[in-house]
């Protein structure tokens, strides 16, 4: 059965989010999360689109992003590379990324007020941090 495609329209804002693999922990150390970074800068400075917020958890991403290119084919080349990186470091043999990304289309100020603010306090939830300045990994800090 083929999947459903994606909406493609330029000017579209995408709450993104990419998971590993059976929940895989896709960052072990510090600098694996430095790499992504890297990534995103890189492939934010090539292809047309704003990063608002972003969150790199222990075995997933969330990103929120505005983009003027096809939002598919901009995470492919950061999901691609960021999986090449982690397979050649750790030896890493399958799949990496579980499905394709998960994106949503953010049409209300609102919502995306709210998804910044679900994103920022995320590592709250899920890693018993205190305040979203409390985890190095987030758009808080830029």
């Amino acid at each position: 059965m083929p999947r459903i495609a994606r909406l493609k329209h330029a000017g579209l804002t995408y709450h993104i989010i990419s998971r590993g693999n059976n929940k895989l922990k896709i960052f072990h150390e510090d600098v694996d999360y430095v790499k992504y970074l890297e990534i995103l800068s890189k492939y934010r400075d090539k292809f047309k689109f704003e990063l608002y917020n972003f969150v790199l958890m222990l075995n997933h991403v969330h990103l929120l992003l505005k983009a003027e290119d096809d939002i598919s084919f901009i995470m492919h080349r950061i999901n691609l590379s960021y999986a090449q990186y982690y397979k050649f470091k750790y030896k890493h043999i399958g799949h990496f990324w579980q499905d394709r990304f998960k994106s949503y289309i953010v049409e209300e100020n609102s919502y995306l007020l709210a998804l910044a603010k679900y994103i920022e306090t995320n590592p709250m939830r899920t890693l018993s941090c205190i305040s979203p300045e409390d985890y190095p990994y987030s758009s808080y800090h830029y």
